[in-house]
C-alpha cells in the first residue's frame, strides 16, 4: 500500500519562509482534510508536494512509497503516483480535454491501448454530466464549477495512488459540489489516498474524512476526527490556534 509521507517540511518561495516544519503521513484509501484560513500555506504545501520549482524546501523529506521524492520533477512524481488538482485551473488553448486526457494517460500508463481508455472516458464524462466536454479545449471557457468537475475527471481516468486536491469545492454551485464529492468519495473507494484542502465545512457535509488537520502559519498545530472540522466551523480557528 502507497503512502505519502512529509516529515518536517520547510518550504521558501521567493526568499519568504512559508512552511514550517509540516508533518503527515496519507495512506491509500484514506480522506485527509486540511484547513486553515487564508495565507496559511495550504496551497503552498500542495505545490511543494507536486514539485513545483518556484517552491523551495530548505529542510525535511517528501516520501512516497518510502522513496525520497524531494528532489523530483513533477512529472516524476506523477509517475509514482502521486497527482494534484488545481485551485485554479489553468486554460490551455488548442488543448482537447480529451487529447490532454490520452497523452496523459499513455504516459503514465504503459501498453494501454487508445480503445480501452477512451470506454473509461466516456464512462466518466457520463458520470460527472460533461459529456459534451471532451472535445473543448481544456479548461477553456469552463465555468468554476465546470474547471473542478474537469480536475475530478482527470482524477477519476488517471487513477493516482495520492491525490492532492486543493481547494476543489471552491467557486462550485451546489449541483457541481454534490458531483465533485460523489467523485472523491468513489477514488476513496477505488483506494486512492486523498489530501483535500479547503477552507469550509461545507464539502465535508458530502464526503466525511478520516482525519482533519488544521495548518496555521505554516505548522500543523492540531489533528482530529471529523469532529475538529464541526468545532472550527462552530468556533472558529482561534479556538484550535494553540494546539
Amino acid at each position: 500500500m502507497t503512502e505519502l509521507e512529509v516529515r518536517d517540511l520547510h518550504v521558501s518561495v521567493a526568499g519568504k519562509k512559508i512552511l514550517n516544519g509540516v508533518n503527515l503521513k496519507i495512506n491509500q484509501g484514506e480522506l485527509h482534510a486540511l484547513m486553515g484560513r487564508n495565507g496559511s500555506g495550504k496551497t503552498s504545501l500542495a505545490l511543494a508536494l507536486m514539485g513545483h520549482p518556484k517552491y523551495k524546501v530548505g529542510q525535511g523529506e517528501i516520501l512516497l512509497n518510502g522513496e525520497n521524492v524531494t528532489s523530483l520533477p513533477p512529472h516524476k512524481r506523477a509517475k509514482l503516483g502521486l497527482f494534484l488538482g488545481f485551485q485554479y485551473p489553468t486554460e490551455v488553448p488548442g488543448v482537447t480535454l480529451k487529447n490532454f486526457l490520452w497523452k496523459t494517460y499513455k504516459n503514465l500508463n504503459n501498453g494501454i491501448s487508445f480503445v480501452d481508455f477512451n470506454d473509461t472516458l466516456s464512462e466518466k464524462l457520463k458520470e460527472f454530466e460533461m459529456e459534451n466536454f471532451a472535445t473543448r479545449y481544456l479548461n477553456e471557457g469552463f465555468s468554476g464549477g465546470e474547471k473542478k468537475r474537469a480536475e475530478i475527471l482527470q482524477l477519476a481516468v488517471l487513477k493516482p495512488k495520492i491525490a492532492v486536491m486543493d481547494e476543489i469545492d471552491s467557486g462550485t454551485d451546489v449541483s457541481a459540489l454534490k458531483i465533485v464529492a460523489n467523485g472523491l468519495k468513489k477514488a476513496i473507494e477505488e483506494n486512492t489516498g486523498i489530501l483535500l484542502i479547503t477552507h469550509y465545512q461545507r464539502i465535508l457535509n458530502y464526503v466525511k474524512p478520516d482525519f482533519v488537520h488544521v495548518l496555521i502559519d505554516g505548522r500543523i498545530v492540531k489533528s482530529g476526527d471529523y469532529n475538529l472540522a464541526k468545532e472550527i466551523e462552530e468556533k472558529g480557528y482561534e479556538a484550535v490556534s494553540n494546539g
